[in-house]
């Protein structure tokens, strides 16, 4: 069975880091395209970071730029993404997620693999 384990997240306050990861189980994540995305209560998901299987390229969109940081460890079959100076705007259930493709892209309708979320809470 396919299965992505999201884990990390917690409650933080602002100025702070996180780091979170990403299980596989059932598949390795060695040679998949690995985004990160994240949803806050009554906004649309959406992607954060990723990181290519085509040459291990790392992209992330401008509101974390600076601050997260995306790496993987084979050897555990785990994705990590480093949150650090977190943002109250940051609070959101974070996912992680594999497509097929070798490249990377922020539609969530595009990947094909999901894991169940883990919830990041930045508050003074």
């Amino acid at each position: 069975q396919l299965q992505l384990v999201e884990s990390g997240g917690g409650l933080v306050q602002p100025g702070e880091s996180l780091r979170l990861a990403c299980t596989a189980s059932g598949f390795t994540l060695d040679y998949r395209t690995i985004g990160w995305f994240r949803q806050a209560p009554g906004k649309e998901r959406e992607g954060v970071s990723c990181i290519s299987s085509n040459d291990g390229s790392t992209y992330y969109i401008d509101s974390v730029k600076g601050r997260f940081t995306m790496s993987r460890d084979n050897a555990k079959n785990t994705v990590y993404l480093h949150m650090n100076s977190l943002k109250p705007e940051d609070t959101a259930v974070y996912y992680c997620a594999v497509e097929e493709s070798s490249f990377c892209t922020w539609a969530a309708y595009e990947y094909d693999y999901w894991g169940q979320g883990t919830q990041v809470t930045v508050s003074s």
